[in-house]
């Protein structure tokens, strides 16, 4: 499904070039070393393009201090988010992003640790007493999908889509919804919040089984007066559809990854980008443990090395490189093989870390 907010948007330039970016960057063409700029509602400025990596964890695990996968992109002081992982509505608040001025939210993929704070954010940021959401703001991501052959389902029904994901939260929240919609006069939840199912192109036609990731050109799906949105398929196997995400403005390119193996639709959809927002994982440190075959199988399968990193964003004319979803990544020296493959600047992100196109 392709959301429009408003029929008319401002012209976009796609491969704007980008200011200083208050953050630390490594590499060839990098500026000195610098603490990063944290997120607040100070520092946020209200014009331009920004991007903000509330959490930057990856799996559903309790690790170090690092909060679940969540970010946020922010234009002209509206802001539309992507992922809701663990700690996620605490880190937005903390960053200065009330609910009264998001636009719109995307979901990667239906795996727990991009979704798990989904409840907690449209209840913590629900009308006016809390600064929150007053008018309806579609929460868009992956729509339904036969599970891939293999899996056995454990819970039924075995498939559920963004629409179904925020209709059964609202329901396992029902006393309480209603019990505040009436004795604190707040706007039913559900006219809030909506679940939105992306649409996947006919053609090249998907597949769970036999082709979950064909090669495509990213497809339309959100536009409104300051951001146009592309999806692509990307490779996170076997959770079929896993998207990655472009947002596009008059100030610049931002491309996120999703959670995805080294695929041509990350370099397709990444072309020019001023940031590629981008997950990681280090094979390395999981060799080193005691952990299965299958385990590592999935791994590799699944995620990317910092040397295919470098490869997608040398040949998408990247700018620059925001490292975040870090799996056995602890220090920027983990991130070492990006400069094999790519010239540009790239960072380690930190939580709640801002970047400005």
């Amino acid at each position: 499904m392709t959301a429009t907010h408003r029929p008319s948007r401002r012209t976009v330039l796609g491969a704007g070039g980008a200011a200083a970016v208050a953050a630390p960057f490594f590499g060839v063409g990098a500026a000195a070393a610098a603490e990063p700029v944290l997120a607040s509602a100070q520092t946020v400025p209200d014009d331009g393009m920004h991007l903000v990596t509330l959490g930057t964890a990856a799996g559903p695990a309790i690790r170090g201090t690092r909060h679940g996968i969540a970010s946020a992109v922010v234009v002209d002081g509206l802001h539309y988010l992507v992922d809701f992982g663990l700690g996620m509505p605490r880190q937005a608040a903390e960053a200065g992003l009330t609910g009264n001025k998001l636009r719109q939210a995307f979901v990667t993929h239906l795996h727990s640790d991009h979704i798990s704070e989904l409840t907690a954010y449209m209840l913590y940021n629900w009308d006016t007493p809390v600064q929150g959401v007053t008018s309806r703001v579609g929460i868009m991501g992956p729509g339904r999908a036969r599970l891939p052959r293999g899996i056995r389902p454990v819970v039924s029904p075995p498939q559920t889509g963004m629409r179904d994901v925020i209709q059964n939260l609202m329901r396992a929240n029902a006393y309480d919804i209603n019990i505040r919609t009436t004795d604190e006069a707040r706007i039913p939840l559900d006219e809030l919040f909506e679940g939105v199912d992306i649409e996947l192109p006919r053609r090249p036609r998907a597949d769970p089984d036999r082709n979950p990731v064909p090669d495509m050109e990213p497809f339309t799906i959100y536009e409104d007066d300051r951001v146009l949105v592309k999806a692509t398929l990307v490779e996170h196997l076997p959770v079929f559809p896993s998207f990655g995400f472009r947002f596009e403005t008059e100030y610049g390119v931002i491309t996120f990854s999703g959670d995805t193996a080294e695929t041509p639709n990350m370099v397709r959809l990444s072309q020019d980008a001023d940031l590629l927002v981008h997950e990681v994982v280090n094979m390395d440190y999981y060799r080193d443990q005691d952990f299965t075959e299958e385990f590592l199988h999935h791994l590799e399968s699944s995620h990317t090395t910092p040397e295919g990193i470098g490869r997608i964003a040398a040949e998408a004319g990247v700018k620059k490189v925001v490292v975040s979803h870090m799996a056995g990544v602890f220090s920027d020296a983990d991130l070492a093989g990006i400069a094999d493959t790519y010239d540009g600047p790239y960072t380690l992100a930190a939580d709640r870390q801002l970047f400005s196109v």
